[in-house]
This record gives structure tokens, C-alpha cells and sequence, in this order.
């Protein structure tokens, strides 16, 4: 005799987390460790958030600000935009689940690419909802056929931009394009979780968007190029109409008052944002021309990761040597695999190891 679950969950599998960094250490005997498989911000965060949470650090009897107001505001004041359109949430991820919860009834569908951020998926079915999953062209979204996909039970569309995992972006027009074609009654949610590091003059700047298309949602973090992924803390932009629907449903204090102190210095040193930037776009180039040269390839990436494939044994070299990646499948390789870019010492120490592992195979 059992409790039993919803049937709902017989379809979710729980979100699959690598080994730990103690764990490779003990497997392996080693000391160093580099983690570059969660997409994190190797640079660290500004020296203002420290002492900005050392500062909040003394209010910790108290129950946190559960309108985030001060993030609220210097959102408000970074984007030109008024504070209605803002949501603050423990992490992006949990509008993604507020925004399911909110307008997926069962057999409502979604549409999605299919290689992209899992919890897309994950929530939609949560909520009794169908994923329709399209197929990507050279990892990119295909979004001639996801506007196909859409059918009178469609309640929302997921564009992710840059995406996890492949990195690419859709061209500007083509997006431009795609967001006019979708119906008004249809929820536009873009992840942008990434955008910071996009330097190409196709990616889309989709917040003037925001007047013209009352459907539009856009997802953006503090977990990556602020650096502040172990304190969760995510915003929407949206139409006020639905974050009023999402004020519904969210959690009371969802947001913890060290999250919200942090965020609000992070946001007030963009000149920290930008050093990132800068030194990102450098090392996504170094090390993708690299990989290029040992016959590792990789999708075109405007994030802070690449999307490498081969059919060179690579991943557990990497391992072994205390380098942790996020392995992949791709048909038609041997070797897929995501990995965060790190600074220039860590792709020297990354290339050596693998260009003397192929040399001995080679010898």
C-alpha cells in the first residue's frame, strides 16, 4: 500500500546533476578541480555584492522585502522602463514554473525547440500541459516550423536567446518575423538568460518590444554574468497584466533579503558586467578556434559556453584531469559535450591535456 503520486509526474524524470567536485577529487586522486559544466561566471562577481551581503548579513531575523522593491527599482531605473513590467523570482527558472502554473490547463500545449533548457518541458507537463518539441536545424531554432506547431490549443511558445545548450542565437529578422506571426492569445516567453553575452549585430534587443506585442515575456538572471548563481535571483519583463496573474501564484518571499542586497549592487557595477563581456567574447573565440584546429567543433556561440562535438575521445581525458563538463549526445559523434568557458589559464591547461592525449594516440 502507497501514497500514489500524480500521473502527471509518471512522465518527469528528475533534472540530472553531474558528479560533485569533492566526488572527482576522491574518484581521481587529484587536488584541482575546474568546474566549467553549469555555465557560471568564471570572473567571479563584483566586490560590491560582498560587502553588500555583509551589510544585510546583520537583518537576517527578519523576514525579507517580499516586493523585492529595491530590485524593482534599480531595475526600473537600468532599463527606462516603468516598475509594473517587473518580476523578481528566486532564479528565471521560477517564472518559468509561475507562468505554467498560471496559464497551462490540461492539454493546453506549449511549443519548444527540442534541444534546449529542460525545464521548459518539466513544468508544462507538470501542469497537465502537452510539450511540442520541433527539431533544430545546425542547433539553432527552427522557427518556421514552430510557427507551424501553433494550433488552437497553444497557450505559449519558448524561444531561448542565446539557447542552452547550443549557444547559437536566430537571426534578428527571423525572430522579428516569428514574434509577429505568433498569435496575440499566445504567451512569447524569451529566455534571455544570456543576452549579456551576445555581441553579434544579429541578436535582437527584444525590449522595445514590449508596447507592441502584449504577449511578449523576457527571462533574464542574475545567476550568470553577475555571477550570482548560488543566490537565485531571476526577473521577467513583461505586460502588467501578466505579472499581476503571476503575482498570484508565486511564493511569499520567494526571493531571500542576502539575494535581493546582492542583486541590487551587481546591477549598480556594469563595468564589472562588461570586463565580463569583453573577456568572454575573447576566450569563446581562442577557444573555439582552437578546438577548430584538433578537429572539435562547435556551434556558433553567443554565450558564455560552447556546444563542442567530435568523434575524438575527449570527455573523460577532461575528467580525469579534474576538467568537468556537461556531456551531451549528438547524432552522428562520439563525443558531445557543453563546457563553460573559463579563463585563458584554464583553456591552456584544457588543450594541453587533449592535444597530448591525441599526440600519444596518434604516436
Amino acid at each position: 500500500m502507497y501514497v500514489k503520486a500524480r500521473t502527471e509526474l509518471e512522465r518527469i524524470t528528475p533534472y540530472a546533476l553531474g558528479q560533485t567536485i569533492e566526488e572527482i577529487k576522491e574518484q581521481y586522486g587529484i587536488t584541482t578541480v575546474r568546474k566549467l559544466s553549469d555555465n557560471e561566471n568564471g570572473y567571479g562577481t563584483s566586490p560590491r555584492v560582498r560587502e553588500a551581503i555583509m551589510q544585510a548579513s546583520a537583518h537576517l531575523a527578519f523576514y525579507p522585502d517580499g516586493m523585492t522593491s529595491g530590485i524593482v527599482e534599480k531595475l526600473s531605473a537600468h532599463y527606462q522602463l516603468d516598475q509594473k513590467h517587473f518580476l523578481v523570482t528566486n532564479g528565471s527558472e521560477e517564472i518559468i514554473r509561475l507562468l505554467t502554473r498560471a496559464y497551462i490547463d490540461k492539454n493546453d500545449e506549449a511549443v519548444m525547440a527540442e534541444v534546449t533548457f529542460p525545464r521548459y518541458k518539466t513544468n508544462v507537463l507538470i501542469e497537465g500541459g502537452r510539450a511540442v518539441t520541433v527539431p533544430m536545424v545546425d542547433g539553432k531554432h527552427d522557427l518556421q516550423k514552430m510557427q507551424e506547431a501553433i494550433s488552437e490549443k497553444t497557450k505559449m511558445v519558448f524561444v531561448c536567446n542565446p539557447n542552452n545548450p547550443t549557444g547559437t542565437i536566430v537571426a534578428k529578422q527571423e525572430l522579428l518575423s516569428f514574434i509577429d506571426s505568433v498569435p496575440g492569445n499566445v504567451l512569447i516567453i524569451m529566455d534571455e538568460a544570456y543576452f549579456e553575452y551576445a555581441d553579434s549585430e544579429e541578436y535582437l534587443d527584444t525590449m522595445p518590444l514590449l508596447d507592441q506585442y502584449k504577449n511578449l515575456v523576457i527571462l533574464r538572471t542574475f545567476s550568470k554574468i553577475y555571477g550570482l548563481a548560488s543566490l537565485r535571483v531571476g526577473y521577467g519583463i513583461m505586460h502588467e497584466d501578466i505579472a499581476k496573474e503571476l503575482h498570484k501564484v508565486r511564493d511569499v518571499f520567494n526571493v531571500n533579503q542576502l539575494a535581493q542586497a546582492a542583486a541590487v549592487a551587481a546591477l549598480e557595477d556594469q563595468a564589472f558586467v562588461q570586463d565580463c563581456s569583453v573577456k568572454n567574447s575573447a576566450e569563446r573565440c581562442f577557444l573555439s578556434g582552437k578546438f577548430k584546429e584538433l578537429e572539435i567543433d562547435s556551434f556558433p556561440s553567443q554565450s558564455n559556453f560552447l556546444y563542442a562535438f567530435t568523434n575524438r575521445p575527449v570527455i573523460q581525458t577532461l575528467t580525469e584531469n579534474g576538467v568537468l563538463v556537461r556531456q551531451m549526445q549528438l547524432p552522428g559523434y562520439k563525443e558531445a559535450f557543453r563546457i563553460t568557458l573559463g579563463t585563458r589559464e584554464d583553456h591552456e591547461f584544457i588543450l594541453q591535456i587533449v592535444s597530448q592525449q591525441f599526440h600519444e594516440r596518434a604516436v
